[in-house]
């Protein structure tokens, strides 16, 4: 196959087409700036600059990200098409490079020498910093195909990184691609081993989707959650870098912000609050409060005063009640169907009310107060907070539903003075969230990605669904890494959670990122963590990558670990306690450092201080993880948790301990 040794003409061809393509780029870039406001209002002269923005922002060059990485030459046509991050054309409307997402570039990931897919030749491009330097062909035609023997996809994969995530569009495998591009309709989710890129699946899927569908989801838009900021800083240049730049990413925690929440559950409390049996609860709190009308309206209408007897007021509330329609919007409706009743019985005795006289009538004070007699209004905080303190209150709205026992661990041994300084908690605020539904429906997104899904109560599933209750959603996630207390065990029941029951599962097992020596070490972990998970494996074998050290000073160890660390970004795993003591010992050594504790958006340090809580989705060249048994300790799932710091390594993983390793690690190295 073509090398770094074929004739340079081939090699001088290739970055001549790179110049080319970079002029093409600026020149794009260029129209675009010079689109002049030829709106006919503010409103839309607006909606037009910040389209012209976008479109900007997605047209940046930073001269050193190739502009394609690879090459179709077709058999029947000989077309020939580059592919690459975007679409790229000449002033012609000559494609110079095909963007990834397009259909034609699909045999780039998914043809074979058995299945070609009308390609003649495959070329991949290697780089350094941006300047092509190599090159590899594939002869599919002729039945000649590198697969996982590709010198260039390797280099590519275990190339040295630091700062936050980059973009996987050059080695994107079959598996993964398959997933990437599935039907913007489907809900999948994603059970991924450590290193088989799931969460790369994830973001490339929502490029994916935003190309193919964009006019769909401009108008209901894409959503991606990640469990904390530290994940979000991590994974936040990958869209832009593929030219999606209109994309929400939240925590799972930003979904629900009706309460200010400055206190923290027990775990047995908040995995209670998290129950789906609480959403039942909750409604029957929501509707408690509506009452059966007894006696008659009264009121002013067509210059006289009207009488609506207490049996037509009670078909009204039953009908609305019957009608399904959310609390708030029943409300509303129950006072214009008031307002209707009365216009029919003004017309009946010769009126002619008018539509203003019917509004008039259904925002007069009579009316309002009946309603809010009979069908209160209701606020979520207030509401819980009822719930939280009346004990009478919780056990109508629980009776049946939770024990006694259950509802005493509920109760609230204080009361505030009000909602506003109430002690509220995460999974108070999730509850709030579930009522805020139950009064008025919550918008939703074209589409969801779910990231450590895994971790999520069902309360919280509920959330998440509310958001793409009319769209669709990719949940990633691994049932070997759950490390809270409710964490699932069954991703068909985190599904109906979801709101989506027929979702399809898919498993990624294969790993292209950490290397099987670590994850060997880690998948000992499995029997006593996840005994139906499959244990991962890896295409890179990565001899030498494990080093297990025991230290008298696992500090001093974790130091003289880092200084040993080479080329790419070094992550430093502790227990949560430790970090502060961590960070002094690399502090006294006159080693530059971050800390993602204290500031989770910044991931410029080559070496970065991370908390064992926060190690979850990220990924670092050289990780050390310091003192496996405190991590261990400091949780219920300890062994979850420190499955997942094992498995963040991309080259080297170096393990330091004072205290003796869990049993089904000792030894193991």
């Amino acid at each position: 196959m073509p090398t770094d040794q074929e004739p340079p003409d081939v090699i001088d061809d290739e970055r001549a087409h790179m110049a080319a393509s970079r002029a093409a780029l600026a020149a794009m870039r260029e129209r675009t700036k010079q689109i002049g406001d030829v709106a006919v209002d503010a409103f839309a002269s607006e909606a037009l600059g910040k389209a012209r923005a976008a479109r900007l922002k997605a047209l940046v060059d930073d001269g050193t990200t190739p502009l394609f990485f690879g090459r179709l030459d077709q058999a029947e046509t000989a077309e020939t098409f580059h592919i690459g991050r975007r679409h790229i054309l000449n002033t012609r409307g000559d494609p110079m490079v095909v963007d990834w997402r397009a259909p034609i570039a699909l045999p780039f990931y998914r043809a074979t020498a058995r299945e070609p897919m009308g390609v003649e030749r495959r070329r991949r491009f290697g780089f350094h910093n941006g300047v092509l330097t190599s090159y590899e062909d594939e002869a599919l035609a002729r039945g000649e195909a590198l697969g996982q023997d590709s010198r260039i996809l390797t280099e590519e994969i275990e190339r040295p990184r630091s700062g936050p995530m980059r973009d996987i569009v050059a080695t994107i495998q079959p598996d993964q691609d398959e997933l990437v591009r599935a039907d913007i309709h489907e809900t999948i989710c994603v059970q991924g081993a450590p290193g088989t890129g799931k969460t790369a699946v994830g973001l490339h899927r929502a490029a994916y989707l935003l190309y193919t569908f964009r006019d769909r989801l401009r108008r209901g838009g894409v959503l991606i959650l990640g469990p904390n900021r530290a994940f979000l800083s991590y994974i936040g240049d990958v869209l832009p870098a593929l030219g999606e730049v209109d994309v929400t990413q939240r925590t799972v925690d930003d979904l629900a912000t009706l309460l200010d929440v400055r206190a923290v559950d027990t775990p047995e409390v908040a995995t209670l609050k998290g129950d789906a049996r609480m959403a039942a609860v909750l409604r029957k709190a929501v509707y408690a409060g509506i009452k059966r009308p007894v006696t008659p309206l009264v009121l002013e209408a067509g210059g006289r005063r009207r009488r609506l007897d207490a049996d037509t007021m009670r078909g009204l509330v039953r009908d609305l009640l019957h009608a399904g329609a959310r609390y708030d919007t029943a409300r509303e409706r129950l006072r214009t169907h008031i307002a209707e009743v009365v216009r029919r019985e003004v017309e009946a005795a010769g009126g002619t009310p008018t539509d203003a006289d019917v509004t008039r009538i259904a925002g007069g004070a009579e009316v309002r107060a009946y309603v809010d007699e009979h069908w209160p209004p209701v606020d979520p905080a207030g509401l819980l907070l009822a719930l939280w303190t009346d004990p009478a209150a919780l056990a109508k709205a629980a009776g049946g539903v939770l024990t006694d026992d259950e509802q005493r661990s509920l109760r609230w041994t204080d009361t505030p003075r009000s909602a506003r300084s109430a002690p509220w908690t995460r999974q108070d605020a999730f509850l709030a969230d579930e009522v805020a539904d139950l009064l008025d429906r919550v918008p939703s997104f074209g589409h969801v990605i779910l990231d450590e899904a895994q971790d999520l109560s069902p309360m919280q599933c509920r959330a998440v669904g509310r958001r793409c209750s009319t769209g669709s959603a990719t949940l990633l996630g691994d049932v070997a890494q759950g490390t809270t207390p409710w964490a699932t065990d069954d991703w068909r029941t985190t599904l109906a959670h979801l709101g989506k029951p027929d979702g399809r599962l898919e498993p990624l097992t294969r790993g292209y990122r950490v290397p099987q020596q670590v994850l060997d070490f880690a998948n000992r972990l499995l029997p006593s963590i996840a005994t139906g998970v499959a244990p991962a494996t890896s295409v890179r074998r990565g001899e030498g990558s494990l080093r297990v050290r025991r230290a008298a000073d696992p500090f001093a160890a974790a130091v003289d670990a880092v200084r040993d660390a080479g080329e790419g970004s070094v992550g430093v795993i502790v227990a949560d306690a430790s970090a502060t003591a961590l960070a002094g010992a690399l502090t006294r050594a006159g080693i530059a450092h971050g800390r993602l504790d204290v500031d989770a958006d910044d991931l410029d340090a080559r070496v970065e201080v991370v908390p064992a809580t926060l190690a979850k989705g990220l990924e670092y060249d050289h990780v050390v993880v310091v003192e496996p048994a405190a991590i261990v300790a400091a949780e219920p799932r300890g062994l979850r948790r420190l499955y997942v710091v094992l498995t963040r390594a991309v080259t080297t993983l170096t393990v330091v301990h004072a205290e003796p390793l869990p049993a089904v690690l000792d030894g193991a190295a």
